[in-house]
């Protein structure tokens, strides 16, 4: 009758351990992963600040050609 619960306290454990051991190993690999999604992120709206500030000023440019005066 104990046999049962025995080895599911044992697969229990055993599974706890194999969590803690892997969180501990695998958890600098989700913070590099994320300093990198967050290093594009920054990239990302760097090249589309400078965009717009290309497309603002060449918008200007255009229009101050064209403006009566």
């Amino acid at each position: 009758m104990m046999k049962p619960v025995v080895t599911l306290a044992a697969a229990g454990v055993v599974g706890i351990a194999l969590w803690k051991i892997l969180s501990i190993l695998l958890l600098p690999l989700a913070g590099v992963l994320f300093g990198l999604l967050l290093t594009l992120l920054k990239v990302g709206l760097l090249v589309a600040l400078v965009m717009f500030a290309v497309w603002l000023f060449r918008r200007k440019e255009k229009g101050g050609d064209a403006s009566p005066g």
